[in-house]
């Protein structure tokens, strides 16, 4: 098959779902909520294929924009819109995917294909010049930043068009194209180029994901959460994404787009509020959580958009938990029937474990300490280190053997590589599904959002304790204590499964063995992940390891295939599940 008959974009109607490498999350997301039958814009989506053609040769590939034209008249025949004209004008999302989620790493620009023929063409069939001039001000700001590359100020509402145009091309030395068409190419050929980004890098380098996979870009048809009073946007979680707790959980932020919640410039409301202003959208919108959960068998984080009354989903995928919140919905899950227990053991990292039963604040330390800053809980834990307001000097000092509590008015992208240098995070602003929030789940580092404008500059080359949990930070470094894993029901529950799931023992220290165990702290080289494998094959006369790297994935797999008995390990339960996932057939149900 030659280039110019290769398909590139694919419909997503809900009629087939595509493997998720070749349209990514995002997509697939789409795919499965229509075929489900539930309110979703229509859309389509351009390959991870068509991506890694664009990144090897620097231009679009043959055949793409008379695709992405030809997508564009479809969500034109589905929506009754046009692009680029009235009386009733189509705007576009243009939005990344990667198979696997990255959330925040890569680029999105909302309200594409406005312009001023069809900004006076939105007000006059809304009835409200405001809300399409400052749905005109929301577009200019984006592609700017994300399609220019420029660094812009926040453009003044009361200026026209022209003059924020002329703004930004001041600043970028590049104009922002009045012809839809091409404000289309440029916003694909940059979400095409975050791939690359420094952050989305970092991202997969520290997630272990391929560089060679490109992102998906997802083409969808707008709606406004910015429209009126009866309108927003928000996030819900199917549970709670802190405690695992099986109820609905998430924000909702009136007469606003989806970039206002995830940026944390502003701070969301319960999303009980719905029930003051779009009480049917919020019936609608937890039916549909349930419906999500059941058919995909894990949490769901799912993206919607109410505009005058109307329910939109716009994503919905597995989503990011703190470390209890991953014990909880595992067994939980587990014991509900939606998943099995072998399958539950990979609902659950051996770092997130290893968080979990980290040390922790004493309800009294915390209450003889000096709280400095008190914020919304994020993700659990404590986190103790100097302050630092900049994300390059939190990586630096931090590979410098500092323990580094990176604060920050909102975190973007772009401090991602501070976030994962960092012990701690605490944000001025935002909510618990802005992005510090979302990305400091996945790191699983202990994080506080929306301490207040102002509260956390100050604390700049203090060190503190930050107690995720609480939401709390206090003044200088607090005794900690480590918790009993044997005193959580549901800890117990996930050794249980995966003790029946390996015949390698795990023992603390205190219960070990005294006979036959090789003390790998003698041994040269042992801490090195790298390196015991080759020294752990060389012993013998032993039925078991301790100390070393004894209790790294590599560790864990050598004692496996050496046919050990046991290892000593504290604590125990993320060595016993590293050992039943690296003897995990590989068929486990998803």
């Amino acid at each position: 098959m030659n280039a110019s008959s290769t398909s590139w974009t694919l419909a997503l109607d809900g009629t087939a779902l595509p493997e998720k490498f070749l349209i990514g999350g995002k997509a697939w997301s789409i795919a499965r909520m229509r075929s489900l039958g539930l309110p979703v814009p229509p859309a389509f989506v351009i390959t991870t294929r068509a991506c890694v053609e664009f990144l090897n040769s620097g231009r679009f590939p043959q055949g793409l924009e008379q695709q992405l034209a030809d997508g564009v008249r479809g969500l034109e025949r589905q929506t009754g819109r046009t692009f680029g004209s009235g009386p009733q004008p189509l705007l576009l999302s243009v939005r990344s995917g990667a198979a696997v989620s990255m959330p925040g790493m890569m680029d999105t620009v909302l309200n594409l294909g406005i312009n001023d023929l069809t900004e006076r063409a939105l007000a006059g069939e809304c009835a409200d010049e405001t809300f399409a001039r400052d749905t005109h001000r929301r577009f200019i700001e984006l592609y700017a930043g994300i399609v220019l590359k420029a660094t812009v100020p926040e453009l003044p509402p009361g200026l026209t068009p022209p003059e924020w145009r002329a703004a930004v091309a001041s600043a970028a030395g590049a104009v922002i194209p009045e012809d839809v068409a091409g404000q289309l190419r440029g916003a694909v050929h940059a979400v095409f180029d975050s791939w690359n980004s420094r952050r989305a890098k970092r991202y997969r380098e520290h997630h272990g994901i391929a560089h060679d996979a490109g992102t998906a870009v997802t083409i969808q048809a707008m709606v406004f959460g910015n429209l009126d009073e009866r309108s927003g946007t928000g996030v819900l979680f199917s549970r709670n994404p802190l405690s695992g707790a099986p109820e609905p959980y998430g924000e909702y932020l009136p007469r606003a787009q989806g970039e206002d919640v995830v940026s944390g410039k502003f701070t969301p409301r319960p999303l009980a509020e719905m029930k003051l202003s779009v009480p049917q959208a919020l019936q609608e919108l937890l039916a549909a959580a349930q419906t999500l959960e059941q058919a995909n068998g894990d949490m769901q984080d799912i993206e919607f958009t109410v505009e005058r009354d109307r329910l939109y989903l716009l994503q919905t995928r597995a989503a990011k938990r703190a470390p209890l919140a991953a014990v909880c919905c595992a067994v939980d899950m587990a014991r509900e029937g939606r998943i099995d227990e072998a399958t539950a053991l990979t609902r659950v990292t051996p770092e997130q474990l290893r968080t979990l039963l980290s040390p922790q604040l004493s309800a009294r330390n915390a209450a003889a300490a000096t709280v400095l800053a008190s914020g919304e809980s994020a993700c659990p834990g404590v986190g103790i280190g100097v302050v630092v307001v900049d994300s390059d000097e939190a990586e630096r000092r931090a590979a410098n053997g500092e323990a580094i509590v990176l604060a920050r008015p909102t975190t973007s992208p772009n401090d991602l590589h501070g976030m994962i240098a960092a012990c701690a995070v605490i944000t001025e602003q935002g909510g618990t599904t802005s992005h510090a929030a979302v990305v400091s789940r996945a790191l699983g580092r202990p994080c506080i959002v929306g301490c207040g404008a102002g509260q956390l500059t100050a604390l700049a080359g203090r060190v503190v304790t930050v107690d995720g949990h609480a939401g709390r930070v206090y003044a200088d470094a607090l005794e900690v204590a480590a918790p009993d894993e044997q005193a959580n029901e549901r800890l117990r529950a996930l050794a249980a499964w995966a003790q029946a799931r390996t015949a390698l023992k795990v023992f603390r220290p205190a219960d070990a063995p005294r006979d036959g165990v090789a003390d790998l702290d003698k041994i040269p080289g042992a801490e090195d992940p790298e390196r015991i494998g080759q020294i752990i094959a060389a012993l013998t006369g032993v039925r078991g390891a301790r100390g070393g790297a004894i209790a790294s994935v590599e560790g864990v797999r050598a004692a496996i295939d050496k046919g050990l008995e046991f290892i000593v390990a504290e604590p125990v339960l993320p060595a016993l599940l590293t050992a039943a996932q690296v003897c995990a057939p590989t068929n486990a149900k998803k």
